[in-house]
């Protein structure tokens, strides 16, 4: 029987800042093409340090990751990711290395945009959106590049309750119209009504995983 391809398989990854107290021991998980997954786990739980090794931002001590490129990384705060002054300009920005023409780069601005739903923002200036407005922008560059993996790293942390909904309902439509995969990492429970499936981080280990609603029942009972 053959195994499914994987957007993201990390295999006994081991990372550590010091010997006497290791981030990630023997992690192992995989990430199903084409779906929308989220990571859980508490604080100090080795989330942000698993995404930087995903992202090739670090080099894990031993152990395998194998990920689908390219790769489209959102980060917690969109303003440290926005880098030029109006929409268009940011998101043609991520196209510089590929030398496109001028036709290509704008056709490929506008159908990021349009993804996003935020087609007519193109000559809007950064500084004039909103949170959600800016991660969606974040998102619609990776898209320009025609990443095939997304990875965010709590993208609705400063969102209020109303944007956090819209942002991750885009996101999981994305997944699903334009074939992409998605890792979402998140502390809010009720994100979790929209993805496909789900990983429980805990002392550096995946310690659960599948099912997004029983991941939920479990945290919300350990709670209680």
């Amino acid at each position: 029987m053959k195994t499914a391809p994987a957007a993201i398989d990390v295999c006994d990854v081991d990372f550590s800042w010091s010997p006497e107290k290791p981030v990630l021991e023997s992690c192992s998980f995989s990430l199903p093409k084409g779906e929308f997954w989220m990571l859980l786990g508490a604080n100090g739980s080795g989330k942000s340090t698993l995404l930087k090794l995903l992202a090739g931002l670090l080099t894990p001590k031993s152990g395998e990751i194998a990920v689908t490129h390219p790769v489209g990384f959102v980060f917690q705060n969109p303003d440290h990711q926005l880098v030029m002054p109006t929409v268009g300009a940011d998101v043609a920005f991520g196209l510089v290395a590929e030398n496109l023409t001028m036709t290509e780069t704008r056709d490929r601005v506008g159908e990021a945009l349009a993804a996003v739903n935020l087609l007519e923002f193109q000559r809007r200036p950064i500084y004039a959106l909103s949170g959600g407005q800016k991660q969606r922008i974040a998102i619609a560059g990776a898209i320009a590049r025609r990443c095939e993996l997304l990875i965010l790293d709590e993208p609705t942390a400063l969102l209020d309750p109303d944007t956090q909904i819209e942002l991750v309902v885009q996101v999981q439509r994305l997944v699903k119209n334009r074939g992409l995969s998605a890792l979402w990492v998140t502390h809010r429970l009720d994100e979790l009504n929209y993805c496909d499936g789900a990983f429980l981080l805990e002392g550096g280990s995946v310690v659960d995983r599948g099912d997004p609603q029983r991941l939920k029942q479990r945290l919300l009972n350990s709670s209680a």
